[in-house]
């Protein structure tokens, strides 16, 4: 038993499996180097294994010479020891995971930037190290060359084969080196001892180092000869290789001296790489204006730099650097440009616990490069991480303050979309969308988030979808910012195949003729191009109403088909809505409409600055992807969003109460209470946020309109009398004296469609109560056949909207709480002017009280508990 014990192979308990032999190396060697792996954690290293039973004398003393020196001496460029064991038969050494530099030169690129940056590096390294050894270990190394230098998995130099490290004060004669390979390496002064008297305690490192400086550029060397061969050597070096290569050992120069001239302006030293790695190893006795100014620049210098250095050498220290260090938000930028070059286990392990601690920082500049860079890292984040870590988070942008960090966030959700869940798509994301589309005072975020809802459409649930969309961007054209309407024409036309053909004939195209008037040129051309495509769709299926089901093969599916032949017309649209973002300008001195009331606003043309002097320069963004929005109530269903509510377009009664903007609305009648109250129970009511009117604004409109509608009564009497008077119909001026602007807002589509009623052929009592002169004054200014005096008159000098008026009504509506047909009633009878106009204030009296009455019967269900996910409305 004891015997077993003694004789069992102690090789065994050396903690490192050792793999195959590195081929080449122990041509130039006492030593075989293998590849092997530490037994507990499998990590990569590298091991010198000597056979002390094959081996003279001399060879083992040179061994354990080596190992002696390489436990002792400690330097960053010199190769790091890690175990050893000694038994009768082996000698092992472990150090870090490395190859030697004489067979990774066929690793390296071909001539180009890069190599050059990373042979410097390589090679200050090496000198570094001889500096070290020379001046401050008073040592010589005596064996410098390329198969006496490793490269590590970080792609840095480090200097090894210290078998022949001696005194620098001992005997100058270079030592006898084994194997015979290793003689081509040796100085001239070796073979001519009249030199040696002139030798200094550096002088034989620096001929290796030349001898290093030349195979970096040209390979292995064979013979000596080849040193005179300067041609690929770089000319900022070649002058300091003539030195280090000289025939007399006093003029090759001190290591320290060589650094010293490489590292001024225009040295071989002084790169971007260098000066990089350099700043890395001595950061933390930088300042923090140093660390910002540092990191600001590396992005763009990263490209030049090999791989395995950016990979295990700069990401490490720039994840340093930000968790333990105060480098602040500036080392976002090159830590996720590098974070790509690692695989999916290690960016799981090094990346997303860094990104998620970034996401949760109130510092703004922090949150903004966050979401500028996000498309770097998104690939890589899970979706149950986007879900309850990160989108949170996100979320709080939509609410900021700052115009730039809500831009950016609504831009970021193209990214996050993919991975959202239901709730936080298709709930968060749109009611967020919602209120940035109708509330938010810069034309660029409005822009951008219809830019960003067609973006998204294809993630979207399909029922939500076909609720949405259209609503959302007829109510994009109605902007008074032009490149918000052509983002709504763009969008609807790219989205094409979500809509039902029914919606299309009875909503989408209607909505779209009104922009063929626009001021603006830009929104007119797509205006009109987008109404061809629908108007083709329309005829091909009216020629064969067997397309109608692969027209709308795409409404119902959660995943649309890329392929679908109804969407090609539009794939102009798609490209521009996919491609560009409208780069935001601050707009918001420009006064903003009225998010409530009748009242004409200023034209588009009058308000907003021609888009012809707008900058639309763009931001190219990758995939159609959608946005998304994370709050803390999560209650909301696809019920909650129901037809009605789409169809009267309330697309923008989203406030959240914690919104700078929710406190207040630009009439100034929603008080800050209601609305937080509005918003905290809105979810239950199957409306988009709080639609109920307020009830003292219902009654100063009631007011309003009663007053209007007397005057409007006086104005008609009036205009009766006269024409009777006069027998000839008042000039258009003198109308307009009589009535004022806002007058105008109520009367002008009620007596537009009571002239169309006109227009019909007037019954022949009618007809007789013309008079002859009246018929005469009708053939110069009317067309059409009155029906009474009265309303020949009102109707006839009352001139037709234009596109001045029509572009202020449309801008008017644009922010109104309520788009509902049923606004103005049409005249069935056209007997009486003055009937017409009560009852339709009694029609809209009607209206208000059977909507309150709703209302307050939603108040009370909701007061017997919550309505639950998935509930039908009623």
């Amino acid at each position: 038993m004891m015997w077993s014990f003694f004789s069992r192979d102690s090789s065994k308990d050396f903690p490192y499996d050792i793999g195959e032999p590195v081929a080449g190396f122990d041509n130039y060697s006492i030593w075989t180097l293998h590849k092997a792996k530490r037994k507990a954690t499998q990590e990569e290293v590298s091991v010198f294994v000597y056979d002390i039973r094959s081996g003279s004398d001399t060879k083992c003393e040179l061994a354990k010479a080596a190992l002696k020196r390489l436990k002792t001496l400690r330097h960053p460029s010199i190769l790091q020891y890690l175990d050893s064991l000694e038994t009768d038969k082996m000698l092992y050494v472990a150090t870090e995971a490395v190859e030697p530099l004489g067979t990774f030169f066929t690793k390296l690129a071909t001539d180009n930037v890069q190599k050059g940056l990373y042979l410097a590096w390589g090679i200050f390294q090496i000198t570094r190290a001889l500096s070290f050894l020379n001046n401050d270990g008073n040592l010589r190394h005596n064996n410098v060359s390329a198969w006496s230098v490793f490269v590590n998995a970080s792609g840095e130099w480090k200097l090894g084969s210290l078998e022949y490290v001696a005194a620098a004060d001992g005997n100058p004669m270079p030592p006898v080196k084994i194997p015979v390979t290793l003689e081509v390496y040796d100085a001239p002064e070796k073979n001519d001892q009249s030199k040696l008297k002139a030798a200094t305690k550096c002088s034989v490192d620096m001929w290796g180092l030349g001898c290093l400086v030349w195979e970096a550029f040209n390979g292995v060397l064979r013979q000596r000869s080849n040193l005179k061969d300067i041609e690929h050597i770089p000319k900022s070096l070649q002058s300091l290789y003539c030195e280090l290569v000289g025939a007399s050992p006093s003029n090759r120069p001190n290591p320290a001296d060589i650094i010293t001239r490489c590292r001024k302006p225009g040295g071989f030293f002084k790169n971007d790489l260098v000066d990089t790695l350099l700043f890395l190893e001595e950061i933390q006795i930088k300042d923090k204006a140093e660390k910002n100014r540092f990191f600001s620049g590396l992005t763009t210098h990263l490209e030049n730099f090999p791989d395995n250095v950016c990979k295990h050498k700069i990401l490490p220290q720039l994840i340093t650097a930000y968790e333990y260090g105060d480098a602040g938000s500036a080392v976002l930028a090159p830590m996720f440009k590098l974070g790509k070059l690692l695989d999916e286990v290690e960016y799981q392990k090094r990346i997303v616990p860094c990104v998620v601690k970034l996401f949760a920082s109130t510092d703004r500049v922090t949150r903004s490069r966050l979401l500028q860079q996000l498309e770097l890292f998104i690939a890589h984040l899970q979706p149950p991480v986007v879900n309850e870590q990160i989108f949170p988070q996100v979320a709080h942008g939509f609410l900021d303050t700052n115009a730039t960090i809500r831009e950016q966030t609504v831009k970021s959700i193209i990214h996050l979309a993919p991975k959202l869940n239901y709730n936080n798509l298709n709930v968060e994301v749109l009611r967020h969308f919602a209120r940035l589309q109708a509330r938010d005072d810069q034309g660029g975020i409005r822009t951008n988030t219809t830019v960003c809802l067609g973006k998204i459409a294809p993630h979207l649930h399909p029922q939500v979808r076909q609720r949405v969309l259209v609503s959302a961007f007829i109510r994009a054209m109605r902007d008074p910012f032009p490149p918000a309407r052509v983002a709504g024409v763009l969008a609807l036309a790219a989205t094409q195949q979500y809509f039902l053909l029914n919606e299309v004939a009875n909503r989408v195209l209607p909505s779209l003729c009104s922009l063929t008037v626009d001021p603006e040129k830009t929104v007119r051309e797509p205006a009109f191009k987008t109404i061809r495509g629908f108007l083709g769709k329309l005829e091909k299926v009216s020629e064969d109403p067997s397309l109608r089901e692969t027209m709308e093969a795409d409404v119902h599916t959660a995943t649309p088909s890329i392929g679908n032949a109804a969407a090609t017309w539009a794939g102009w649209a798609v490209t521009a809505v996919t491609a560009k973002f409208y780069r935001s300008q601050s707009d918001s001195s420009r006064p903003r409409p009225p998010l409530t009331g009748r009242n004409l606003s200023k034209p588009a043309s009058l308000e907003q600055p021609s888009s012809s002097s707008l900058s639309t320069t763009t931001s190219s963004v990758t995939s159609m992807t959608s946005l998304e929005h994370e709050s803390n109530d999560t209650s909301a269903s696809a019920s909650d969003y129901g037809n009605n509510d789409w169809d009267n377009e309330n697309w923008g009664e989203m406030d959240d109460p914690s919104s700078p903007l929710a406190a207040t609305s630009n009439n100034g009648q929603l008080v800050a209470a209601n609305a937080l109250n509005e918003v905290r129970d809105g979810w239950d009511n199957e409306e988009w946020g709080s639609l109920e009117e307020d009830p003292c604004e219902e009654e100063e409109q009631a007011e309003q309109e009663q007053q209007q509608q007397q005057m409007a009564r006086q104005s008609i009497s009036s205009t009766t009398s006269s024409s009777q008077q006069q027998q000839r119909p008042l000039l258009p001026h003198q109308h307009q004296q009589q009535l004022q602007q806002h007058e105008l807002n109520d009367l002008i589509e009620p007596l537009a469609k009571l002239n169309s009623h006109i227009t019909t052929s007037p019954s022949r009592q009618q007809q007789a109560t013309l008079r002859p002169k009246e018929l005469a004054n009708l053939s110069s200014s009317a067309t059409t056949s009155p029906t009474t005096p009265g309303a020949l008159t009102n109707c006839n000098n009352i001139s037709p909207p234009s596109a001045h008026l029509n572009n202020s009504m449309h801008n008017a509506n644009w922010n109104s709480d309520s788009w509902a047909d049923g606004e103005f009633e049409p005249f069935d009878d056209p007997g009486s002017g003055n009937s017409k106009l009560d009852e339709a204030r009694r029609k809209r009296e009607e209206k208000k009280l059977q909507r309150q009455r709703e209302l307050e019967a939603r108040r009370a269900q909701r007061a017997t508990g919550p309505l639950k996910l998935g509930a039908k409305k009623l």
